[in-house]
């Protein structure tokens, strides 16, 4: 998901808990899980029939794994894009210079493509000028979308028939990216809703949409996911939000990545939630399964403060949203109709090390500002304030 009102979520009141044993059902397989993860990769099969494949963006977060599996898979792959950005991707892949604002003449013509696969849209309008100009030049439009275009997020197992968020006046305000930053909060999700009815509007019974939810792994810029990992790498006691069985909700950037292309090799279309893992993982799996990656020494103290405290205490923590009120359901988004498509799923501890193995491939200066941390004097600040609240509940172990 990109930036929005979802980024720090509040909750109500919940009660605080500790990383207890029951806990351990995902946390005891960490050994096993770490043997996978640290395994060569398998090889890429090739793909049954080679595409010609378009990709609108292509050097972003998501982009690049996409366009190295098509790639791998024996694909033709065009990247259409600003130029601006420079990304790890093939050589062997056409780059077509661009503005999805005001210059889109390297796709005019009479080329068609098998697929289409639209990264980076925010505004309805880029994927009207795109469809005006490639309408009857493509077999598939894959559109990446958002759960975050979900009007009522209150109720577990949300899918894909799920109502979709409206605000007044989105349509006509969504003419620049400035005017959708400017109010990036409330337009994101509609925005995201009104672009998927363009697809299909000028792509019908050919449009993929993908709602994915928090997309994490290399190469994230975001830093949300990144901060569980470098949090509990650094050890000691350890503000967590809600309680251990609070439920938490990410993709692999490589797991969606990979999937996207399958579905253009078979030619699926409709409307796919795209979040994971298969079946639910609770923070307190989480926090226990990052530690248990790791091959420090360092001890974590995992100190369960309820929603309301942190609410009063101004602070919010990435990836995570409170399961009760307004995002009750937030965490708990179904992707049944996904993985009877084949979306798959790699265990946790790949994607934690590939997370930090990057971060730490990082400049000093980059990781000296990261963007979605909580501030380790904010932290301390709320773990004193906890602890001067409940001397007793606190002290014990």
């Amino acid at each position: 998901m990109s930036i929005s009102r979802r980024t720090f979520v509040k909750g109500t009141a919940m009660a605080g808990g500790a990383l207890g044993m029951g806990m351990a059902p995902r946390i005891a397989g960490a050994a096993e899980e770490r043997e996978s993860a640290s395994a060569e990769p398998k090889p890429v099969e090739k793909a049954a029939k080679p595409l010609d494949i378009l990709v609108l963006g292509g050097t972003g977060f998501t982009g690049p794994h996409q366009v190295r599996y098509a790639v791998a898979r024996g694909h033709k792959v065009a990247v259409f894009n600003r130029g601006r950005r420079q990304a790890d991707i093939p050589a062997s892949v056409e780059h077509l210079v661009g503005d999805r604002n005001n210059d889109l003449k390297a796709l005019q013509g009479s080329r068609k493509w098998d697929v289409v696969i639209d990264v980076p849209t925010s505004i309805p309008r880029w994927v009207r000028d795109v469809g005006q100009v490639l309408k009857g030049r493509t077999n598939q439009y894959i559109f990446v979308s958002t759960i975050s275009v979900y009007g009522d997020t209150t109720k577990p197992g949300m899918d894909e028939t799920t109502p979709l968020a409206k605000y007044k006046g989105a349509d006509a305000m969504a003419e620049t990216q400035e005017t959708l930053m400017k109010d990036i909060g409330n337009l994101y999700g509609p925005l995201k809703a009104l672009s998927e009815a363009e697809a299909e509007k000028w792509f019908p019974g050919k449009v993929t949409v993908i709602r994915p939810g928090y997309i994490v792994g290399e190469g994230d810029t975001s830093d949300r996911f990144t901060y569980w990992p470098v949090r509990v790498e650094r050890g000691g006691e350890m503000v967590v939000p809600g309680t251990p069985s609070d439920p938490v909700q990410f993709i692999d950037v490589r797991d969606l990545a990979e999937w996207i292309i399958r579905m253009a090799e078979n030619n699926s279309t409709g409307i796919y939630n795209a979040t994971g893992p298969r079946s639910e993982l609770s923070m307190g799996e989480f926090i226990g399964g990052c530690r248990a990656v790791q091959s420090g020494s360092q001890v974590i103290k995992p100190v369960w403060v309820p929603n309301d405290f942190l609410d009063q205490q101004q602070v919010g923590f990435p990836i995570y949203a409170p399961p009760v009120g307004e995002y009750a359901g937030f965490s708990r988004v179904s992707v049944e109709r996904a993985v009877a498509k084949g979306l798959t799923f790699r265990p946790l501890a790949d994607t934690v090390q590939s997370t930090l193995a990057y971060w730490k491939s990082l400049p000093e200066d980059r990781r000296a500002k990261p963007r979605a941390f909580v501030p380790a004097e904010k932290e301390q600040q709320v773990l004193a304030a906890w602890k001067a609240k409940n001397p007793a509940q606190t002290s014990s172990k």
